[in-house]
């Protein structure tokens, strides 16, 4: 079955202050893959633009038994399953060398570029377009809502973050690997010494704007954390993360 395969050598500039992949870094990784997985099956960003529709995220589900580290070659395998109405489901299996190190699932949404509106996938694509698509998954995830964080129990902002240009998207809005710095920022370097992000799931509620101020409240809840990100009270961006023993 089809499968997109590409590997990337790891940078410097890619890893966090461990020399471990910093998450935001995998998660422009895993974009980068499903954008040229799409280039290939013809329905990617060249494809659709002039049609003036577009794919944003809507969660991200990652899964790492270590984190990948600097000099290592990170190999990225993706491949789309058969969408069903607003919801495209791609797939990621992650490998150095030949040891697995992780899975990662995405929901992603077709839009209309002139007001954000999700698009049916029906509206677009001629039916049997996806027919004969791979059924494999690499994980069997399907728990995509995330509670939302209780305030009182956060004792207010962990974090504060003025929204600028260097967090745009050619979508003019803040782009998804953005909020996985945002995440990471609610914790000290010292919370971090020794640890590596095991799972991590991110909802994307509503687009964040240019000079709006994002506040980020974290809870902890049974080992894991939830991070909640809202601007003037209002919720735009949900996560839960789940950290490992190096």
């Amino acid at each position: 079955m089809y499968r997109h395969i590409k590997k990337y050598e790891l940078r410097y500039t890619d890893a966090d202050a461990f020399d471990n992949l910093k998450l935001s870094a995998l998660l422009g990784i895993l974009q980068e893959s499903a954008c040229l997985s799409a280039d290939e099956l013809g329905f990617g960003y060249d494809d659709i633009k002039g049609d003036n529709v577009g794919f944003i995220l809507a969660n991200w589900y990652v899964q790492l038994d270590r984190p990948a580290k600097i000099g290592e070659v990170l190999e990225v395998h993706t491949w789309p399953l058969k969408p069903k109405h607003l919801i495209f489901l791609r797939d990621f299996e992650l490998y150095v060398n030949d040891e697995k190190i992780g899975v990662v699932s995405a929901r992603w949404c077709m839009v209309d570029l002139n007001n954000f509106s999700f698009m049916p996938i029906e509206k677009y694509f001629a039916d049997g377009f996806f027919d004969g698509y791979n059924t494999e998954r690499a994980v069997e995830f399907n728990s995509w809502k995330i509670p939302s964080a209780n305030l009182a129990e956060c004792g207010g902002a962990r974090n504060t973050r003025l929204l600028k240009y260097s967090d745009y998207d050619h979508y003019f809005h803040v782009n998804n690997t953005k909020y996985a710095d945002f995440l990471m920022d609610v914790f000290s370097v010292e919370e971090l010494r020794g640890k590596f992000v095991r799972k991590v799931q991110i909802t994307y509620v509503k687009q964040c704007k240019e000079n709006e101020v994002l506040e980020l409240f974290r809870q902890n809840s049974d080992g894991s954390y939830i991070v909640e990100g809202k601007v003037n009270g209002e919720t735009r961006i949900q996560m839960r993360a789940e950290f490992g023993d190096l």
